[in-house]
């Protein structure tokens, strides 16, 4: 045998239990006097010997019986011992109390918990409905304004407080008169805001969605109540919203796409935005995971020119319309905090995306369908550019030039729905600020105001009084860009809701804090005590 195999633990373990196994038979053949010798004998023994460690292990083998004799007899010698030295006992007088007889109590009745269900609404609908026809309708009364939404614990799906700041935080209640005043609204167009969202709220269906195309309607309408401000905890649309919030969850699929979408998709995108808002002025787990998923196929479908095509699908083909959406979308999606892995790399692509559609001429610039030289998407190349960042370039500046020449024919004829358009020169000149949203404020909000169909005393407001709601609809012959009543509602009444719904882009959040502050000074009253 090798002197290595002989110095090895295994070698060595082996041989030791064989000498073990030898050693036990031997012993249990000894006498009690015999076993007691060869214990002390192998106690002398060096202690890495395997005499020295079989002693050991008889000792512990001859201490277990022993113990389990000597140990019981000790503890009866001490308690007997205690026993003897113990002081004399003492008599206790124990008293018995028989327990007092109770009346027999009345068996409750259990009660169980009312469940509340959202109230049925009463309608009272009218022969006919009417146009509002006012000779100048901005400088006209205040409106009610919808009522300070409760506590977002009161009825959010996850409790969560929501505090909105920064370019979402004119939407709340006393932010949003403030910003009315600020940047020429006021009671006529909001109380036409409010007719729409009560219009909208009667004419959802069951499953919380509007037809036509629901995932799109649905998103269109949902960011029509959100730009007010409206959340699950909001005490007159708290319901709608909540219902539109789910149907939106509930029909997205693992891959992230709605169902029931158009054949081009623009339902992926508007819905996108829409989740993406609802997350960021809910922060519900739920909305931000679908709103994730929803933002990863934008991301995952745009271009290496930065630009987007129908069904976020890989081609060279860049839509300037799809990709309106598709930017919004993503603007929305980083103002929530989403979590998409390369967001902030495709909103700094989107601009090249834009701009390989923009023409410049004479100063003027005009943004194409998919290609330089149409001028038809102006608004919407000018609007996504001012979002994504690049508010100051060139094509910003010239665009707006251009879009000085619109105007606001309503009810103008052709074949595509100009209020899409405007959808997006709205917001674009009120980003722009200074003289080209003041006359276009003067331009379109006394149209949109004047258009409105209503219908007096339609549905109950959340005091339960009988109050107008109202919609807007072009002309039946109207193909392009136009999906029914529900999409044209949702437009104008977001333009009329344009002077809260953001931050313009000229404007920072620090300028915002610091003119709030002013006014909260303004409004101090010094109180002198005589």
């Amino acid at each position: 045998m090798s002197a290595e195999a002989e110095n090895s633990p295994v070698h060595l373990d082996e041989e030791w239990l064989h000498q073990y196994h030898g050693l036990m038979e031997i012993f249990n053949e000894l006498s009690f006097r015999e076993k007691v010798r060869k214990v002390l004998n192998g106690l002398k023994q060096p202690k890495d010997s395997g005499a020295y460690k079989w002693a050991r292990l008889q000792i512990l083998r001859l201490w277990a019986p022993v113990s389990a004799v000597v140990v019981p007899l000790l503890a009866v010698i001490i308690l007997m011992s205690l026993a003897v030295i113990a002081p004399p006992g003492r008599t206790v007088e124990v008293q018995i109390i028989e327990p007092e007889v109770l009346d027999e109590l009345e068996e409750l009745e259990e009660i169980e918990p009312e469940l509340l269900e959202p109230p049925e609404i009463e309608m009272e609908i009218p022969d006919e409905v009417v146009v509002t026809d006012f000779a100048n309708p901005l400088p006209s009364p205040a409106t009610d304004f919808s009522p300070r939404p409760a506590d977002f614990d009161s009825v959010a799906i996850v409790k969560s407080p929501v505090i909105l700041k920064g370019i979402l935080g004119s939407r709340t209640p006393g932010a949003r008169g403030s910003a009315l005043a600020r940047h020429g609204g006021g009671g006529a167009t909001e109380g036409a805001v409010l007719r729409a969202l009560r219009w909208l709220k009667k004419n959802q269906n069951s499953d919380g969605s509007w037809n036509n195309v629901k995932p799109a309607m649905t998103g269109l309408a949902l960011l029509t109540f959100l730009a007010h401000g409206e959340t699950p905890a909001s005490e007159e649309f708290g319901y709608t919203v909540e219902a539109a919030i789910r149907w939106l969850t509930d029909n997205q699929d693992g891959s992230g796409h709605f169902n029931g979408r158009d054949d081009h998709d623009y339902s992926h995108p508007i819905a996108t935005y829409a989740l993406s808002e609802a997350c960021a002025l809910t922060k519900i787990p739920k909305v931000k995971y679908a709103a994730e998923k929803a933002a990863k196929i934008i991301v995952a479908g745009q271009h290496p020119s930065g630009g987007w095509d129908y069904n976020c699908g890989q081609t060279t083909r860049d839509d300037t319309s799809y990709m309106g959406w598709c930017a919004q979308a993503l603007k929305a999606a980083k103002l929530a905090g989403l979590n998409v892995e390369g967001l902030d790399a495709a909103m700094t692509k989107a601009i090249d995306g834009f701009r390989k559609n923009y023409a410049g001429n004479s100063g003027y610039g005009t943004f194409g369908y998919t290609e330089p030289g149409d001028t038809g998407l102006t608004g919407v190349g000018v609007l996504c550019m001012q979002l994504l960042g690049a508010s100051r370039s060139p094509e910003v500046r010239s665009g707006l030039l251009s879009l000085e020449q619109t105007t606001f024919n309503w009810g103008g004829g052709g074949k595509y729905n100009q209020n899409y358009y405007w959808y997006y020169i709205t917001q674009a000149r009120f980003h722009a600020g200074g003289k080209s949203w003041d006359s276009w404020n003067r331009l379109f909000s006394p149209v949109l105001v004047n258009r409105q169909t209503i219908i007096p005393k339609a549905i109950r407001d959340a005091k339960g009084e009988l109050v107008d709601i109202g919609f807007w609809d072009m002309n039946a012959e109207i193909s392009g860009h136009t999906d029914g009543v529900v999409m044209n509602t949702s437009l104008c009444a977001l333009q009329l809701q344009v002077y809260y719904r953001y931050l313009p882009t000229y404007r920072t959040p620090k300028d915002i804090e610091e003119e709030i502050q002013l006014e909260d000074k303004e409004s101090d009253i010094d109180v002198k005590i005589l």
